[in-house]
């Protein structure tokens, strides 16, 4: 039997905050959702992301502690370099936290950092053109 990822989930104890960051990066969650307990939006891919709250996880999981800073990251593909820079000046002026304003990185991406609410890094990046 073949495996497949299907869901990539984060624990969170600010709802509202978890879904305003990650409408930001593009997903997409069912309008009045920031009260529930469990969130998902369905990706272009057909992969789930899905955001669960502290509450949530503790109701089968008691001992559940979470950490400030996992060892889980993500990374979204920006359409350009410009897109890069513009989505990491709006959630840093949103109020998000911004690790590592973009820079043109050695390995060939206008490359960006910032955490979710959560303490989840979030990649923002774009393929730079190549030197002909």
């Amino acid at each position: 039997m073949a495996l497949k990822l299907d869901l990539i989930g984060v624990v969170t104890e600010d709802m509202t905050a978890s879904i305003r960051f990650y409408r930001m990066l593009g997903l997409e969650f069912e309008p009045g959702s920031e009260g529930e307990d469990h969130v998902e939006s369905r990706l272009p891919n057909g992969m789930r992301f899905a955001l669960d709250s502290l509450d949530m996880v503790r109701s089968f999981y008691p001992e559940y502690h979470g950490q400030t800073q996992g060892r889980t990251g993500l990374a979204f593909l920006c359409d350009s370099a410009e897109h890069v820079d513009e989505l990491y000046r709006q959630i840093v002026d949103a109020g998000f936290k911004g690790q590592k304003e973009p820079w043109d990185a050695f390995w060939g991406q206008r490359y960006a950092h910032v955490e979710d609410p959560n303490g989840v890094g979030i990649d923002l990046f774009a393929w730079l053109p190549k030197d002909e």
